[in-house]
C-alpha cells in the first residue's frame, strides 16, 4: 500500500504495515500487475516490488499496467508499452486508456474507439467518449446520452442515459429523470430508477442514497439495510465503511456495527487489513478492529 510522509510530501510503499520502499517519489501509482508506476523529475517509469526501476522515467504520462500493458504519453501522443519497457503499439494516439477485456479505448480525431493488443483497430472512432469493457460490454457516450456497445461495436443498450456505469456483478447503474436505478445486459431496466443517488453492485449488495442517507440493496431492489447512514461504501471483504456523525467504522451485511465508528478517516480492508486515522495518527487494523503493528 502506498503511504505519504508527512514531512516530506514523498510516497513511498508499506506492506502489512512495514516500509518496504521508502517515501521518495514525489508521486506513485499503486502496484498492477506487479509494476508501480512513479515519477522522477517530472518523467514517469516503473518499479518493481523491491523498489528497483525496471523502466526508467522517460515518459511524460503513464497508467497502471493491465493485462501486461501500459499506456505512455511521448511528445503528447500515447501508445503502450510491455513490461520489459518496450513500445509494442505506437505512441501515435491522441489519448489511449488501459486495456480491459483484451481492448483499449483510444482517441484519434477527438473521437473514441478501441484497439486490440495488436494496435488493430477494432471498433471504429465514432464515440464522443467510450470507456473500458467490463462483462463484455462498453459504456459510450453519443451525442451527451449514455449506452453500451458490444465488441463487435454493436449498441446493444441505447444511449438514451443521462449517466451510466460499467456493468458490475451483471448490472450496470445508470442515470435518467434526476433519478438512479440498474439495467441487465440486455438493457433492460430491472430496479427502477428511484434513487437519488446509488453505486455500483459489490458482494451482492449496492449503496443507494434515499432522502439524504445511505442503505444497501440486494439484486431484486430490496432495501436490505436501511438507508440511516451518512456515507457509505462498498462492501470489500465482507465489511463496507459507512461515515455516522462525521466519523468512520464498518459494518456487515446484517447492517450491524462490527467496527465503532470512532475513526477521524478510513479506507476500505483490501488483504485483510484497513487504514484508519485517529487524533492524528495512521495505522492498520484487521476485521476486528485491532491495530496491526
Amino acid at each position: 500500500m502506498r503511504f505519504h510522509d508527512s514531512s516530506t510530501g514523498n510516497i513511498g510503499f508499506k506492506h502489512n504495515g512495514t516500509i518496504v520502499i521508502p517515501a521518495r517519489y514525489y508521486r506513485a501509482g499503486s502496484f498492477s500487475e506487479g509494476l508501480a508506476w512513479v515519477e522522477i523529475n517530472g518523467k514517469k517509469g516503473f518499479i518493481d516490488k523491491s523498489g528497483t526501476l525496471v523502466i526508467p522515467a522517460r515518459y511524460d504520462d503513464a497508467s497502471d499496467f493491465s493485462e501486461g500493458l501500459a499506456s505512455v504519453e511521448i511528445n503528447g501522443k500515447y501508445g503502450f508499452i510491455d513490461k520489459s519497457g518496450n513500445m509494442v503499439i505506437p505512441a501515435r494516439y491522441d489519448y489511449a486508456s488501459d486495456f480491459s477485456e483484451g481492448l483499449a479505448g483510444v482517441v484519434i480525431n477527438g473521437k473514441w474507439g478501441f484497439i486490440d493488443k495488436s494496435g488493430t483497430l477494432v471498433i471504429p472512432a465514432r464515440y464522443d467518449v467510450a470507456w473500458p469493457f467490463s462483462e463484455g460490454l462498453a459504456e459510450v457516450e453519443i451525442n451527451g446520452k449514455r449506452g453500451f456497445i458490444d465488441k463487435s461495436g454493436t449498441l446493444v443498450s441505447p444511449a438514451r442515459y443521462d449517466m451510466a456505469y460499467d456493468f458490475s456483478e451483471g448490472l450496470a447503474l445508470v442515470k435518467t429523470n434526476g433519478k438512479w436505478g440498474f439495467i441487465d445486459k440486455s438493457g433492460n431496466m430491472v430496479i427502477p430508477a428511484r434513487y437519488d443517488y446509488a453505486w455500483f453492485f459489490s458482494e451482492g449488495l449496492a449503496e443507494v442514497v434515499i432522502n439524504d442517507k445511505w442503505g444497501f440493496i440486494d439484486k431484486s431492489g430490496t432495501l436490505v439495510i436501511p438507508a440511516r447512514y451518512d456515507r457509505a461504501w462498498s462492501f470489500s471483504e465482507g465489511l463496507a465503511l459507512v461515515e455516522i456523525n462525521g466519523k468512520y467504522g464498518f459494518i456487515d451485511k446484517s447492517g450491524t456495527i462490527v467496527i465503532p465508528a470512532r475513526y477521524d478517516r478510513a479506507w476500505d480492508f483490501s488483504e485483510g487489513l484497513a487504514q484508519v486515522e485517529l487524533n492524528g495518527r495512521v495505522f492498520y487494523i484487521d476485521h476486528n478492529g485491532n491495530e496491526v503493528e
